[in-house]
């Protein structure tokens, strides 16, 4: 079961500087619930930041950020981290997995942090690492997993509390292509099946492919991408 409604993601007017630099400067944009969006653009052009702020990890300097009804740049920290258990998903270029727990119990972690029993926890992390092709390795140590193998964990676990908005910052970076295919694939089919919105950042031509729409951010601000090449 979703953890929440999938819902519009909009970002009116947000700017965000560090020190003496101004990293996004009045950018706005809108998600619908189901749209997979990939962001484009230099590094260090701010579209790391730009998911952070999205998933109430930093504060802006001005603007605003709306999920549905919820006003995220309005949270407190308590409540911003209660907003990303129940309505975010994650997707990391570097995994993140803890190397402590095996792989069924690292999918499990969302559900455990927001008070859901381990057995039915563990129940769905299986039932998930089953959909992307990993039922034989759900006992398996994330230093026994392959690079493409972790990152499946890795999607498994994002998704598996249901999100209905799924942050993906350079999912496939790390990958070579065969796996990289695969995981884009999963990562289409997982969030087109639970209707969820997709914001991916990418260099990636592969990876911007499974994009309904492109957007690129620079110097000049955020605008939709009409080019070829990523």
């Amino acid at each position: 079961m979703p953890s929440s409604e999938p819902a519009a993601l909009v970002v009116e007017r947000v700017s965000k500087s560090f020190a003496d630099r101004t990293l996004l400067d009045g950018v706005s944009m809108r998600i619908e619930p189901g749209e997979r969006v990939a962001l484009l653009g230099e590094s260090g052009v701010g579209k790391s930041t730009l998911l952070n702020l999205i998933a109430g990890l930093e504060p802006v300097d001005s603007g605003r950020i709306r999920y549905g009804a919820i006003e995220v740049t309005a949270l407190d920290a308590g409540a911003a981290a209660a907003f990303r258990r129940r309505n975010v998903g994650f997707v990391f270029q570097a995994f993140h997995l803890l190397p402590y727990l095996n792989a069924e119990r690292n999918v499990a972690v969302p559900l455990l942090i927001d008070g859901t029993a381990p057995g039915p926890a563990l129940a769905a992390a299986r039932e998930l690492l089953a959909r992307v092709g990993l039922a034989d390795r759900a006992t398996a140590m994330p230093r026994e997993l392959s690079g493409g193998e972790q990152q499946r964990v890795a999607l498994a676990r994002a998704l598996v509390h249901g999100p209905g908005l799924v942050l993906a910052d350079e999912p496939t970076g790390n990958l070579d292509p065969r796996s990289a295919g695969l995981v884009l694939a999963l990562l289409a089919e997982q969030v087109r099946d639970s209707k969820a919105s997709l914001l991916m950042v990418t260099h990636s031509a592969q990876a911007a492919a499974i994009a309904d729409r492109r957007w690129r951010l620079d110097a000049g601000g955020l605008h939709e991408d009409r080019n070829d090449g990523p």
